[in-house]
């Protein structure tokens, strides 16, 4: 019995070994329970806590999984956030603040300019986002994301959620929008994201926060380390009516009333054809690709198995320590997955790996989350009222992160 399986206080039964997964990955999970039976640690109604070794191809990986049973009518999960888009906290404070009984770190984010001196991070997370059946915000061009290059065919629309019919999926969420002025319609390419489309208008509300939106004008579609635009504007809307504008991005709160537009390029010389007092609409939602049934919550990342099958083309040289959710039962049962980021566990599993475990305990399908010193898994011990730590985060302490995935259950 390890160090943090004493902690928990509980005994468990001798668990299954198994052997042999993927000849890709070359993984083999030790000390854990086969796909779909009872196991580990109850830390509420519907939801519980394991942890085990794998011995991948660069070395052993330890892993903490929650295993979360959504047919169970006291669970529900929704997104983690801090209370702004452009804002992070640690998962356990996110957790705390909210209530909820365990969770995960969830999507990558914009954590540094080094590439832009100046100018600001805002700590925004890179894919779309919904919470409480909520849009919060879209995705940035592909080439302005952070993380590891995305697999063949994924792009930055795709996101894990659950539906309102309490079923998990995969699925891609497009930002559909509008401005509607005196001369005409636009187009509007962004919602609440620290990166535009070159030549375009976004739109950033109270959700946004208070950070700069100069860094959503910098970069370009296809490299984000491109210098900043110099041809910007920005309108202020309040009430369907324009009330200020500016030739830079500016920052502070938004009032709940408010829009903010930004222009870049060809967005900005459209915007300045706005002037105060004249009427404005702007409309946004986010549209999935394949289902129709709303999303209550949905974040960022990228697939890499799909209906059993790993994706063409994972990864399967860099390891490094993992954050990953499986979706099994149809999507009524739910693996969320991190690495421990100890010194003896960091090399950790490549993308290839990954894949091949999160099938091996059952998944269907799986979405890869950010890793690395973002990877955190927190659940509450027995009879405690809060959450704590379950791996060791490889930064040594817990890193602030923009998103999560909450796991909550009514006792």
């Amino acid at each position: 019995m390890t160090r943090r399986q004493k902690r928990f206080g509980t005994a468990r039964a001798a668990l299954t070994l198994l052997t042999a997964l993927s000849a890709l990955a070359g993984t083999a999970l030790v000390g854990a329970a086969p796909a779909g039976a009872a196991q580990g640690t109850p830390v509420a109604p519907g939801v519980s806590y394991d942890e085990f070794d794998i011995a991948a191809a660069k070395g052993t990986a330890h892993a903490h999984v929650l295993t979360v049973d959504l047919r169970n009518p006291r669970v529900r999960l929704d997104l983690l956030h801090p209370g702004a888009v452009a804002a992070r906290a640690t998962i356990s404070e996110q957790a705390t603040a909210q209530g909820a009984v365990a969770g995960v770190n969830g999507d990558f984010f914009n954590i540094s300019e080094a590439q832009h001196p100046g100018v600001q991070a805002t700590g925004a997370s890179v894919g779309p986002a919904i919470a409480r059946g909520k849009a919060l915000k879209g995705a940035v061009p592909n080439g302005q994301r952070f993380g590891p290059a995305l697999p063949p065919g994924t792009s930055t629309e795709d996101v894990f959620g659950l539906g309102v019919d309490r079923r998990a999926r995969l699925d891609g969420l497009s930002l559909d929008g509008s401005i509607r002025t005196p001369e005409g319609r636009l187009p509007l390419r962004g919602f609440n994201q620290y990166a535009l489309p070159v030549g375009s208008i976004g739109a950033f509300t109270a959700k946004w926060g208070s950070v700069s939106r100069v860094r959503a004008t910098c970069g370009t579609d296809t490299d984000r380390a491109a210098p900043c635009s110099t041809d910007t504007y920005e309108v202020t809307v309040r009430r369907g009516r324009v009330v200020s504008t500016a030739d830079k991005p500016g920052s502070g709160p938004i009032a709940p009333d408010t829009t903010v537009l930004v222009g870049r390029e060809a967005g900005a010389q459209q915007l300045r054809k706005l002037f105060a007092g004249e009427r404005v609409t702007v409309r946004h939602r986010l549209v999935a690709s394949k289902s129709r049934v709303p999303f209550r919550f949905a974040l960022g990342g990228y697939p890499v198995l799909d209906d059993g099958q790993p994706l063409p083309g994972l990864d399967n040289r860099a390891s490094a320590v993992r954050t990953a959710v499986g979706i099994a039962d149809n999507g009524r049962r739910l693996l969320l997955l991190a690495l421990d980021g100890a010194p003896e566990y960091r090399t950790g599993l490549t993308i290839a790996e990954v894949a091949s475990v999160m099938r091996d305990l059952g998944s269907a399908d799986a979405f890869s989350l950010d890793g690395g010193g973002s990877s955190t898994l927190v659940a509450r011990a027995p009879g405690a009222g809060t959450v704590s730590v379950r791996n060791h985060p490889s930064d040594g302490v817990e890193r602030p992160v923009p998103n999560g995935i909450g796991v909550f259950s009514a006792r």
